[in-house]
């Protein structure tokens, strides 16, 4: 299991990293920097949590705080990737910041981090509480909603993008139990595998819009 594990976790971190930045080099405006800087707070967001857990299957050594640093870590880049998918949405439909939805996706995301703040979270002694576990993901599980309305509204517009709704909520009902549960049933951990391979095809569908993109061009 854990070269299984640990394979599948360096292939996705050099993906999302490697697309992050073949975006940013092939598409120039805003739209393409929004998809690619989303790729890559997602990709390094991750690695301050994988990278550990990848290095705790083969080194003799307490990784307790590195693993709980890494997860308070993700937990915040994975808020701010929401928020620029939202951002990304506004920039390619041309929908307004200041909108009630806007206003929604911005507090839910400040509620989130600021939750993820709190030492009650334990994230220094890789411990887990329930009642925070279900504290902070109740914003971030309303941050989620809002992204995947918008872009169900928008999903027949843009054909490489029209399944991103679908992916983020897939994301989610694999997350939300290993966020709540894991602490009580460490198989629940498994389901991050599922939850990760969604982030990949997210960002494939970037690759696919940037490059479709430059193909118009030339």
């Amino acid at each position: 299991m854990k070269y299984g594990e640990s394979t599948f976790d360096i292939i996705y971190l050099l993906f999302a990293l490697t697309s992050g930045i073949v975006i940013l080099l092939r598409r120039r405006d805003s739209a393409g920097r929004l998809m690619g800087f989303s790729a890559l707070i997602l990709g390094a967001g991750d690695a301050f949590h994988l990278v550990p857990r990848v290095m705790n299957y083969y080194i003799d050594y307490d990784f307790s705080f590195w693993l709980g640093t890494g997860k308070l870590i993700t937990s915040v880049t994975m808020t701010v990737f929401y928020v620029l998918l939202y951002l990304l949405h506004c920039r390619i439909y041309n929908s307004k910041n200041g909108s009630a939805i806007g206003i929604a996706v911005f507090l839910s995301a400040v509620i989130r981090i600021a939750l993820c703040l709190f030492p009650q979270n334990g994230w220094f002694t890789n411990s887990n509480s329930l009642f925070w576990a279900i504290a902070r993901n109740i914003p971030f599980a309303a941050l989620g909603l809002l992204i995947v309305l918008l872009y169900w509204q928008t999903r027949r517009k843009i054909r490489e993008l029209s399944r991103i709704w679908l992916y983020v909520t897939l994301s989610f009902l694999f997350y939300i139990p290993v966020a709540t549960g894991a602490g009580a049933v460490p198989l629940l951990g498994m389901l991050m595998l599922p939850k990760t391979v969604c982030y990949m095809l997210l960002i494939a569908a970037f690759l696919r819009t940037v490059i479709n993109y430059s193909k118009k061009e030339t």
